[in-house]
């Protein structure tokens, strides 16, 4: 074993661990950080874990949120999920603490396959993890898209092996991350770093295109595809569940032509394409990426009693409520709805990187500098229609994500990397030091260039009005203190950036001139540097962000109104409209409610809702069986006309489209009538049913993935019942003997019902599990078998050259 080889990798893994444990030091004490995405996953994902501890097994089903929906996006668990265990010996810190690891060690060994001195590596490690978006998405509990970016240097270090003709090291290294990076489930994130190494790739051919080696690029492609091919399949269980409830998603495409009022309705295979855009970044916003609060920082700001806005309160309403709204004043007069900080990603990276873009030469820097353009530009959105609605109408998927400003993790990747590689260049190669101090020289103008230009004229070159700035019309001299605050702020962060871009320019400078040596100069570059980013983070994610890990894991307390509601034991739902019921895991975590809190429900619900519960349509929430509603402030109101789990009805009315069925949901008295579509539907038989007053159908069991329900009539009925259809997964039976079912009033489901007593089960059994948990074997046994035979063969090779 050779320590010499291994002492810079130990090194680098302590730092890591000090580095996370240090930013994040309330984890020593036992303490987690409070995540509102997670908070609000907690109440989502309650009965499922519920569930999986006393049966001891997975649902891949959910009854407390949205009528119901598959947990397939809500923390699944799949067979044969190996992965998982790997992950989990990477993320070994407490969270978040081992997000925070990931980013550094995945960025560690991305410089490693570039060939990068450990100390750089360290170096450019540190200036990665600590990016300021990068750390501000803990606070928001986005837990899932720092797991994926944590895994993409890895990924992308895999592909580098490969065009290195490293084949072993690379396939084995792309197929691994691959597969780590697919079960980190953020498939946007996933699907912009594709976006990175598509980039990559055409840069690569133009080299091979260029130097005449197109075979040895098709070999490498090869390699690269087979490994990807591996690292994506042995998540074939959590990829074929994913494809298949992404067409009943809010991703999917709508049956609707209309919409709520009856308009002609754009339609599209994705997302609505204000929704998509909706958060885009402003072109000028992108100056934040330089100077951190360049638009005011996030959405509230604290403002101190030397403000502006402080002293017009203190003068109009006294000490204690200048102190109560300026700890949460509205500094930000961005483009954007809200922003929870600046995506800062350092005004000394920024420096490296047009250091670089003038001192690297070759492939790598016309990807780097490729890609991270094509992140700001697509980042803009709206803001830049002509590009980014190309993407959205021609470019697969594209239109299945919305928040496009988080494309931005390319430009987060990027540009420390070129910041590394243009140190690299810097200290170690044999570029003249003409050549090196007009790389300075040109860095400094463009990146202190930008800083003098904001600190000397950026008071005058923008309005400084935010989007939310009516919420102070009642008292206008407050909005023009709030504005010389926000100007203020760019003043004093331009500064802030000249200043440091000095600094780091003249330590480069008087390194270049022999007066200071080269170990100094890392050591106080990396000191600016984690100065620099890890004084922003702390603004937005620090220590008060913790609380006791009880009060994390059982963030709800059970009010009066939840008190009252849970006397009652039968099955029912549950409707909170004294907050936004789609935005709502709360009430999940001790109803089954009508509403939740998830990215991607049901699209038919979602509709629902948008179409008739907005419009208050009582039958609709009869028929969901909401037997309660809290109201006001902690009011129970009993809905005595809910229909019940399950009910009778005389007739189905019949309609050929889904805008014939959400029309008929207008009227339709659901206790006597259900609509079914019949284009999609063959309904054999009468669509008229003979009354029986003394039929009944009641539900005597209910768990997760079982519904059972005893019928007596006299003559045959159909039944409707208060369950989400969901075809894919959603069994009928009666006696015991498979039968079909409908979809009637546009998302339930309807069945019929002989004559006499019988038993009617709904088994949720996905056959989407199976099949995709068989698949995942077969291609960790392939891995294994190609990276064995693989080494013997090399072994052999090499022996039979010596």
């Amino acid at each position: 074993m050779n320590l010499k080889k291994i002492l810079p990798f130990a090194i680098a893994f302590i730092v890591f661990v000090i580095a996370s444990v240090l930013y994040f030091n309330p984890v020593l004490s036992g303490k987690q950080i409070k995540q509102s995405d997670i908070t609000q996953f907690i109440g989502m994902s309650k009965n499922v874990k519920e569930y999986r501890a006393e049966k001891g097994e997975e649902p891949y089903w959910l009854d407390n949120a949205f009528g119901g929906m598959p947990t397939y996006q809500a923390g699944a668990y799949y067979p044969n999920d190996y992965v998982r265990y790997l992950d989990k010996v990477i993320r070994f810190l407490p969270r978040p603490a081992d997000y925070l690891f990931l980013y550094f060690l995945g960025f560690f060994i991305l410089l490693t396959a570039l060939k990068i001195d450990w100390r750089l590596a360290i170096l450019g490690s540190l200036s990665f993890g600590f990016s300021t978006y990068l750390i501000i998405i803990f606070g928001a509990g986005h837990n899932a898209k720092a797991h994926a970016i944590g895994y993409m240097p890895m990924v992308i270090a895999g592909f580098i092996y490969v065009f290195r003709k490293k084949y072993l090291l690379g396939f084995a290294l792309t197929a691994i991350a691959m597969a780590l990076e697919i079960f980190s489930n953020h498939v946007q994130m996933t699907y912009y770093l594709g976006f990175c190494l598509f980039i990559l790739g055409i840069v690569e051919f133009i080299y091979a295109y260029k130097s005449k080696e197109l075979l040895l690029y098709a070999k490498q492609i090869t390699v690269i595809l087979a490994a990807c091919l591996i690292g994506i399949s042995v998540n074939a269980t959590r990829l074929l569940a994913t494809k298949e409830y992404a067409a009943h998603s809010t991703r999917g495409k709508s049956e609707l032509t209309i919409n709520p009022d009856g308009t002609p309705k754009e339609n599209s295979s994705g997302l609505d394409k204000d929704y998509i855009t909706e958060y885009s970044y402003g072109i000028a916003e992108t100056f934040n990426l330089i100077i951190p609060r360049f638009n005011g920082g996030g959405t509230v700001e604290k403002l101190g009693e030397d403000s502006n806005f402080y002293q017009v309160l203190e003068q109009n309403a006294g000490k204690q409520v200048a102190k109560e709204y300026s700890s949460q004043t509205l500094t930000y007069w961005g483009k954007q709805p809200i922003v929870e900080a600046p995506a800062y990603i350092g005004v000394i990276v920024f420096f490296l990187f047009f250091l670089g873009v003038f001192l690297v030469k070759g492939r790598l820097k016309y990807w780097l500098v490729s890609a991270t353009i094509f992140s700001i530009v697509l980042s803009w959105g709206k803001n830049f229609p002509v590009i980014t609605n190309f993407f959205i109408d021609y470019v697969p998927l594209y239109n299945k994500f919305r928040a496009v400003s988080s494309i931005q993790v390319i430009a987060e990747l990027c540009v420390p990397l070129l910041g590394i590689l243009a140190l690299k260049e810097f200290f170690y190669s044999e570029n003249s030091s003409e050549e090196k101090e007009d790389a300075i020289k040109k860095a400094f103008y463009i990146v202190g260039g930008i800083s003098l230009l904001f600190l000397l004229f950026g008071s005058s070159l923008f309005a400084f009005e935010g989007l939310r700035d009516g919420q102070y019309q009642q008292l206008p001299e407050l909005i023009d203190a709030l504005i010389s605050d926000r100007k203020t702020m760019l003043f004093n962060d331009s500064l802030r950036s000249l200043l440091l871009v000095l600094g780091v320019g003249g330590l480069l400078w008087f390194y270049l001139k022999g007066k200071l040596q080269r170990v100094p100069v890392l050591i106080a570059l990396a000191v600016l540097i984690v100065f620099d980013l890890v004084s922003i983070d702390t603004k937005y994610v620090n220590k008060e962000d913790f609380t006791s890990a009880r009060k994390v894991q059982k963030p709800f307390v059970e009010s009066k109104a939840d008190t009252e509601i849970l006397k009652d034991k039968s099955y029912y739902r549950v409707a909170n409209f004294s907050v936004s019921p789609l935005q709502d895991g709360r009430t999940s975590y001790f109803h089954n409610s009508i509403g939740g809190y998830h990215a991607a429900k049901m699209k038919r619900y979602q509709e629902l809702f948008d179409y008739q519960i907005a419009k208050n349509n009582m039958e609709v929430l009869n028929m969901l069986n909401t037997k309660y509603f809290i109201i006001g402030d902690e009011q129970v109101q009993k809905n005595t006309e809910a229909n019940g789990s399950a009910w009778f009805v005389n007739s189905l009315k019949e309609v050929k489209s889904a805008n014939e069925e959400m029309k008929a949901l207008d009227s339709l008295k659901t206790k006597e009538e259900a609509v079914i579509n019949t284009k999609e539907f063959q309904f054999n038989g009468s669509n008229k049913f003979q009354k029986d007053s003394t039929a009944t159908i009641n539900i005597v069991k209910q768990d997760l993935t079982t519904l059972v329900y005893e019928t007596r009539a006299k003559a045959e009925q159909f039944a409707v019942f208060s369950e989400i259809y969901y075809k894919d997964g959603w069994n009928a039976y009666i006696d015991g003997e498979s039968v079909p079912y409908y979809r009637v009033n546009y998302l339930l489901r309807g069945l019929k019902v002989p004559k006499g007593e019988h038993t009617v089960t709904f088994k949720f059994e996905p056959t989407v599990i199976k099949t995709g948990s068989l698949l995942s074997v077969v291609f960790y046994v392939l891995f294994l078998l190609i990276v064995g035979a693989w080494f013997i063969l090399t072994g052999k090779t090499k022996k039979g050259q010596d």
